[in-house]
């Protein structure tokens, strides 16, 4: 049990696939500290195993949704409002691109592709705020996952950069179109971390290693740190942190090389 306790907050997180996922080590700490949670999977293939995760989580429910169909993010809202009546916090932690432009020359994206990433990756942010904040009946919190591609030429990472950087200024938008309804909307950027993600991008064992390098912590970062984080971006502490992009990386944003 962590020292910041939970009790009674409800609140959904979006993106589970496996015990991988930083989602799930996201989900993990927030119900040790007591939170009810909603874990979401996005077809039928994930079920099984996300319904598993969620039954170790105290009172967690598994609902299907995937994010780029605006019906089933519609229905999500309704039977998460039907079971908690409010909620305290959301975590978005959904991105996707094609295999294809994760590798190779950026130029070369196509339009479907890069519409893809774009929608996955960065709209459905818009959409899951705007039906969870009729559910934050008394603030909330919001937290979205980034990456520093969004700022920086990542080798491999491509178009997840384009999009990484429209995510992070929705975001801000939306902390600022939100503010007075006191939700707060942050994104947390972590450094590389192994997830089935992870495994689709060209160069990653390489990013690990130049980061490991570089890092004035000297070393990669753990699942366990960026969930840390999000327990505090979700509890009262952070009362005051709104629009920011949090780094989570051993250091490594402050380096010039």
């Amino acid at each position: 049990m962590y020292p910041i306790d939970l009790s009674g907050r409800k609140g959904i997180v979006f993106g589970v696939a496996n015990d991988r996922s930083i989602a799930w080590a996201i989900a993990g700490i927030l119900g040790s500290a007591g939170a009810q949670l909603a874990l979401t999977y996005q077809n039928e293939r994930l079920k099984d195993r996300v319904v598993r995760l969620a039954g170790e989580l105290e009172g967690a429910i598994a609902l299907p949704c995937d994010a780029s169909d605006d019906a089933q993010i519609q229905e999500v809202f309704e039977q998460v409002g039907s079971a908690f009546g409010d909620i305290s916090f959301m975590v978005h932690s959904i991105a996707f691109a094609n295999r294809e432009d994760l590798s190779g020359r950026f130029a070369d994206t196509g339009r479907e592709g890069f519409r893809v990433a774009l929608d996955v990756s960065a709209y459905t942010l818009i959409p899951l705020v705007k039906h969870a904040a009729p559910l934050m009946k008394e603030g909330g919190s919001v937290i979205a996952m980034t990456f520093e591609a969004s700022q920086k030429v990542y080798p491999g990472y491509n178009v997840m950069g384009t999009a990484k950087a429209a995510l992070e200024n929705s975001v801000r938008q939306l902390a600022a179109e939100f503010g007075q309804d006191n939700i707060r909307v942050n994104a947390i950027s972590a450094g590389p971390l192994d997830t089935l993600a992870a495994r689709g991008i060209h160069g990653f064992l390489d990013m690990k290693k130049i980061h490991a390098e570089r890092a004035p912590l000297k070393r990669n970062i753990v699942a366990d740190e960026v969930a840390k984080t999000a327990l505090f971006l979700c509890s009262d502490l952070s009362s005051g942190i709104t629009g920011s992009i949090i780094p989570v990386d051993a250091g490594y944003h402050i380096m010039a090389i």
